[in-house]
């Protein structure tokens, strides 16, 4: 469904356009308005997805408005005045309806809009789908490759050519660099404390003196990375700071 506004300052013309919008089932009537500022308080309340415009206007013309109006929804203008079109198109309008504007005219501007609607929406999905996180990976151990969800993570400890990559479920052991594998860590849930050692930060049971507790397991903190554990760790979840 796409929300339309109409702004025009002819009561004829705004009733004439509005009662087309309701012969389109894939349109919805948000609002309507005499002058293009009246626009700007329907933009803050709602969602509008496209402008019916006209031209000639009190106050401020509709081109002089979308010169100033950032990130504008689509706009069809309407008007009786065909010597704006070029300047219209210029400023990326979707189409350009000519008053009095027929319902068959009307509708091809609508379904442009439409068509344009949903080429905006999937691209977006496409975006989300793109930069959503992976909340797993796989990794090859020996002959097989397993399914790692970033959320079962306890700590990783890197070896000369191999991690062990410790688990909810068990141990890991795969042909990995530690750096390679940090650098596809989230930061915000993954810290290094060791230059063997990754722990992930949800997991940590506690901290005493230069050791990591997590489970039954105990990881080393090495003097470089203290002070970072402790106030990426530590100092902002700790409620007595006296």
């Amino acid at each position: 469904m796409i929300n339309c506004v109409i702004i025009d300052d002819e009561p004829l013309a705004r009733e004439g356009l509005a009662n087309y919008v309701r012969e389109v089932d894939f349109l919805t009537l948000s609002g309507t308005g005499e002058n293009p500022l009246e626009l700007l308080p329907l933009l803050d309340r709602q969602t509008v997805d496209l402008v019916f415009l006209d031209i000639q206007m009190p106050k401020m013309n509709g081109i002089e408005f979308l010169k100033i109006l950032q990130k504008p929804p689509m706009v069809v203008i309407t008007t009786a005045y065909p010597s704006y079109a070029l300047e219209g198109f210029q400023l990326n309008v979707l189409d350009y309806l000519l008053k009095p504007v027929t319902f068959e005219r009307f509708f091809k501007a609508a379904s442009k809009a439409r068509d344009y609607h949903r080429l905006l929406m999937k691209s977006f999905s496409n975006d989300a789908a793109v930069t959503e996180p992976d909340d797993y990976f796989f990794i090859k151990c020996g002959s097989k490759y397993e399914k790692i969800p970033f959320e079962e993570i306890l700590y990783v400890e890197g070896m000369q050519n191999y991690v062990n990559i410790y688990t909810l479920k068990g141990k890991y052991v795969t042909m990995l660099s530690l750096k390679n594998l940090e650098e596809n860590l989230d930061q915000k849930a993954f810290i290094r404390v060791h230059k063997s050692y990754i722990v992930a930060i949800g997991k940590i049971d506690g901290i005493e003196g230069n050791e990591i507790f997590i489970q039954n397991n105990r990881i080393p903190i090495s003097r470089n990375y203290r002070d970072q554990v402790i106030g990426q760790v530590v100092t902002k979840k700790l409620w007595d700071k006296k």
